[in-house]
């Protein structure tokens, strides 16, 4: 699923914490990073985070559960 424009860097970060199955951040040239893993986390976000926001993300979760839950996120913020 593609996700834009995410303000709440940490809550987006809580919100994959949660889930129960692998998040996966899918890179520009097609590599995929675990999400669940912290270091993973901070890579991603010295790559792709400026100006406080990140614009757009290319995420793959397995688990139905933690589709809707980023869903939740991406909608009520």
């Amino acid at each position: 699923m593609r996700v834009t424009k995410i303000n709440d860097i940490q809550k987006f970060f809580s919100v994959v914490d949660e889930c129960k199955g692998k998040v996966e951040l899918v890179t520009g040239e097609g590599d995929r990073l675990n999400l669940k893993s912290k270091l993973s986390q901070y890579v991603s976000l010295a790559n792709i985070f400026s100006d406080g926001t990140i614009e757009e993300l290319e995420i793959v979760a397995y688990e139905p559960e933690d589709i809707d839950k980023l869903v939740k996120f991406m909608v009520n913020g």
